[in-house]
């Protein structure tokens, strides 16, 4: 009996060997892309940030030179102040709406179209978001301030007035990115057992009730990823700010993105621009980290934990 089951056992390891090879081969486009795009890049950036580097010469070793150059400029430590606040801003906003989105699809209707329909401005590029936007909210031309006219209220500097641009911006990209966010909620929304609602109702707690003691205990661990996602993603903000203020006005707007831009590319000053970018992986890095273990991102409730 042992002799028929000799060769099934040598199929199937053959077997296994053949899929492996097959799966190495689909993976390597995708590993040469992340080591060439992705790991090369971060670690020359760490090297250089560690030099003196114009393009013009050689990369010239300076040690921490940078970095302390880099705790002494306020203007680095104003833009890291403004993203954060924009951060705060977007991620509160943006967060909010989208599961107030993800609950109504959930809740009234899961209509296909209408999932399309919450995706569309996601797939509105970033630069063609704040092109037409700085052409609405203009304050001068833009529809925005006309509308606030009729309704008597006086004019506002959206992307003028220092008070206003921030804000404006996060809400900018709040449109452009609440339906994706919304999709991710809504498909965790799908894992949560209907047995569970129908059980509470058979209680007789209320919506909010449920939304309270069910929708977000369950909801943990995908919200955990969805804040993020987000906050990774807010934290490089870059376009937006390009198209419309480039920092202004006074540096209200000067992310800390944009003013690593500035840096490299128009002062050529690459060895401290990496500086600051090995700085802002840090800082993304141990958010990252206390933001999964707050959530407890890895462990669910449905799971029992």
């Amino acid at each position: 009996m042992a002799t028929p089951t000799r060769p099934a056992t040598i199929g199937t390891a053959k077997g296994a060997r053949d899929d492996t090879r097959l799966a190495l081969l689909f993976i390597l486009p995708a590993l040469i892309g992340f080591l060439v795009f992705l790991l090369w890049p971060t670690l020359r950036g760490i090297y250089l940030s560690f030099t003196r580097f114009n393009l013009l010469t050689p990369a010239r070793w300076n040690g921490l030179d940078n970095y302390v150059r880099m705790v002494q400029d306020p203007v680095f430590w104003n833009a890291l102040g403004v993203t954060v606040y924009y951060v705060v801003v977007n991620i509160a906003v943006q967060t909010a709406l989208a599961l107030v989105i993800a609950v109504m699809m959930q809740r009234l209707t899961r209509r296909t179209w209408l999932r399309g329909m919450v995706l569309t401005p996601y797939l509105v590029s970033n630069v063609v978001a704040a092109l037409v936007f700085l052409w609405i909210l203009d304050y001068q031309l833009g529809i925005g301030n006309r509308v606030l006219e009729l309704i008597g209220m006086d004019r506002i500097g959206f992307l003028a007035d220092s008070a206003w641009v921030i804000p404006t911006m996060a809400l900018i990209n709040v449109w452009r990115h609440v339906g994706y966010t919304a999709l991710l909620i809504f498909a965790g929304l799908q894992t949560i057992p209907e047995t569970l609602y129908e059980a509470g109702r058979m209680d007789g707690a209320s919506e909010l009730r449920m939304f309270r003691s069910i929708t977000l205990p369950l909801l943990r661990p995908v919200m955990a990823v969805v804040l993020i996602i987000s906050v990774v993603g807010s934290f490089q903000v870059f376009d937006t700010v390009a198209i419309t203020t480039r920092g202004g006005p006074v540096d209200s707007s000067r992310v800390l993105q944009y003013y690593i831009y500035e840096i490299a590319f128009s002062r050529f000053q690459f060895g401290y621009a990496s500086a600051m970018s090995v700085a802002l992986l840090v800082v993304l890095m141990i958010i990252t980290f206390v933001q999964y273990r707050l959530t407890r991102a890895g462990t669910s409730d449905l799971a029992g934990g």
